[in-house]
């Protein structure tokens, strides 16, 4: 129950979690692994300020493919280079 303040819900709120996303500059390239299959790879987060792990789920939700994360980059299943910017763009960051 709370007290009535309306303002309660904004305590998880961190401004500076949007501007740690927004000074990020990231990349997006496409490689071909085994039997020629594409993968997409997302690279420049800097971990210490951005769950990766996050990032990647939200990526392979909203693109309906499956993924990884290797270190600081996140791979994707499939060859995805044009929709990854927008995505991410619309998560906050920025893209090379």
């Amino acid at each position: 129950m709370t007290n009535g303040d309306p303002f309660d819900d904004f305590d998880d709120l961190d401004p500076l979690a949007d501007l740690d996303r927004a000074e990020q500059r990231l990349s997006v390239r496409v490689e071909r692994r085994r039997y020629g299959k594409p993968v997409t790879i997302v690279e420049g987060f800097e971990t210490s300020v951005i769950d990766i792990d996050e990032v990647a789920s939200e990526l392979k939700r909203k693109l309906a493919t499956g993924g990884t994360v290797e270190e600081t980059a996140v791979e994707l299943q499939g060859d995805h280079r044009n929709r990854v910017p927008g995505v991410l763009e619309e998560m906050g960051f920025e893209v090379d």
